[in-house]
């Protein structure tokens, strides 16, 4: 009953040293709406951002191991954003594993599952995922971009530029 007293769920989000914000509409009063905004600040206030694929993209470098494109539903809005994947041999007996913008519960199994079936050897090496622009990957349609981003990284192979990744 909690549920139906409130009318709106609202928060707004942002990376530290990045001019956009996010504003994520998770709840109105009918139920669950995930709907997302992007917003930059500009001189005079917040406009909002017509092409978010494009400002998410704008900065992504081409030719760079570890970088891959990924569509990502939030709400009812498709979105383009980069999944970028770091690998590197550890000097750890326990390497790092971090990731920002997917589960790492997602992350863990997307590891292994490239260890058993792509034959990578990942149990010595630190690998970090990052989703750039702070959106959260929730649809598992995403894992085969992280799981190419992770390829991408190891091999030192940079994935086409021209690619978008949805399984």
């Amino acid at each position: 009953s909690i549920e139906h007293m409130v009318d709106v769920v609202i928060s707004f989000e942002g990376e530290k040293g990045h001019p956009y914000r996010l504003l994520r509409g998770t709840k109105n009063r009918f139920g669950a709406t995930d709907e997302v905004g992007v917003f930059t600040m500009m001189e005079h206030g917040l406009e909002q951002v017509l092409d978010p694929s494009g400002l998410f993209l704008s900065s992504r470098p081409q030719g760079a191991s570890g970088s891959v494109v990924v569509p990502s539903l939030q709400g009812t809005r498709p979105l383009l954003v980069e999944v970028q994947a770091l690998v590197s041999k550890s000097p750890l007996a326990y390497p790092r594993r971090t990731c920002l913008g997917i589960s790492s519960s997602r992350f863990a199994l997307t590891t292994a599952v490239l260890e058993k079936t792509a034959g990578l050897r990942l149990h010595d090496q630190d690998i970090f995922i990052n989703v750039a622009g702070g959106i959260q990957l929730k649809e598992p349609s995403s894992d085969l971009g992280v799981a190419a981003a992770i390829y991408s990284s190891f091999h030192s192979r940079p994935a086409p530029f021209d690619i978008v990744f949805i399984g």
